[in-house]
């Protein structure tokens, strides 16, 4: 069994900058695609980023596209969510999860979830 554990959430100002952060605990971390999800009051959850178990391959969501950056590092069990330029629209309890390919994960199908830390972004 995998246990996920998010930190690095907090309030910022737009055009600021979070790193969020996401520890794993288990034996097989390193066979799991990772993402980072998040889901704002009445919208759906949605997949951000992904990368592949390996590290070799990353994923975004459009709207992220060339501010948010996924890399993990399999020796410390972590994968992290690099946040630039924050927008008020990045508002959302943001979720850490491991599956099994980079393909189910942007279909937000995982095999475990973290709690979650909130971002709060304001204008």
């Amino acid at each position: 069994q995998v246990q996920l554990v998010e930190s690095g959430g907090g309030l910022v100002q737009a055009g600021g900058s979070l790193r969020l952060s996401c520890v794993a605990s288990g034996r097989t971390f390193s066979s799991y695609a990772m993402g980072w999800f998040r889901q704002a009051p009445g919208k759906d959850r949605e997949c951000v980023a992904a990368i592949t178990s390996s590290g070799g391959s990353a994923y975004y969501r459009d709207s992220v596209k060339g501010r948010f950056t996924i890399s993990r590092d399999n020796a410390k069990n972590t994968v992290y969510l690099q946040m630039n330029s924050l927008k008020p629209e990045d508002t959302a309890v943001y979720v850490c999860g491991a599956g099994g390919s980079t393909t189910v994960l942007k279909l937000n199908r995982t095999d475990y979830w973290g709690q979650g830390t909130q971002v709060t972004v304001s204008s």
